[in-house]
């Protein structure tokens, strides 16, 4: 019953403007999980075997990870059981932390934990070598997935609700004190490194938030946008283009 009142809500206040269908292309391989930054793209499957996509494939590298993000804090990832790897130097190294789920898309770095919590690290800390102490900064909350940009940081909790994050910083990963709610449901959520800010909710529908700029982070509506026959898992998106992993695995770039 929830889940279809989220539907209806999503439906009539959520200021939806429009569908969109864009042109697009199959990428050979299967992923479950993507991102992109900075002209890189990097991918997970189900095996958590962990791609970088080089010249018109994906590339299957040296690691084991669940998860993986690039972008201009570098490229991060954590493995199944939660450690959390930096690429320095020709390969994935440890570092201190345990996420889930980590996040490179603006200077700084943030993830969520297995149970939720939040933290992060300002720009400058992101210069330590593996063996460093890193300084996380807990940030007060709970969410399931969490990804920043240029103008803010985007969040989803365990009930899908999508949460927003001002004022952050290179210097002050942390942010407001006050979470902002935006209208709509999402099951993740990821940032672009130009601002741009898309999601994919528990139906598999992939939504783009319009309107968001420095001066308006929130947005102004959702749009939903047609890539997968069936459904959408994930996706990103780096200059121009967005990569998206459909509910079967199969991943599309698209223009």
């Amino acid at each position: 019953m929830m889940k279809a009142c989220q539907c209806i809500l999503l439906l009539f206040s959520c200021q939806i403007l429009y569908t969109r269908a864009l042109e697009c292309e199959v990428i050979p391989g299967t992923l479950r999980q993507i991102d992109a930054g900075l002209g890189l793209v990097g991918g997970v499957n189900n095996d958590n075997e962990a791609f970088l996509f080089l010249g018109n494939s994906f590339t299957r590298i040296n690691a084991s990870l669940k998860h993986i993000t690039v972008g201009p804090a570098g490229q991060f990832g954590v493995s199944p059981t939660n450690i959390v790897f930096k690429f320095l130097s020709g390969i994935f190294r440890q570092i201190q932390g345990g996420l889930k789920q980590v996040d490179a898309g603006s200077e700084i770095v943030a993830g969520v934990t297995p149970i939720d919590d939040i933290f992060c690290f300002n720009k400058d800390v992101n210069s330590n070598g593996p063996s460093g102490i890193i300084p996380w900064t807990q940030i007060t909350g709970r969410l399931k997935y969490y990804s920043c940009g240029p103008y803010s940081c985007w969040g989803v909790n365990s009930q899908d609700n999508v949460l927003l994050k001002r004022n952050v910083t290179s210097s002050s990963c942390g942010g407001s004190a006050f979470w902002d709610a935006v209208n709509g449901s999402l099951s993740m959520v990821e940032v672009a490194t130009d601002g741009s800010v898309y999601g994919v909710d528990y139906q598999g529908s992939l939504m783009q938030r319009v309107g968001v700029n420095s001066t308006n982070p929130a947005g102004t509506g959702w749009q939903i946008i047609v890539v997968c026959p069936f459904g959408h898992k994930h996706v990103t998106f780096d200059l121009g283009r967005l990569w998206v992993i459909c509910v079967d695995g199969s991943i599309r770039r698209c223009t």
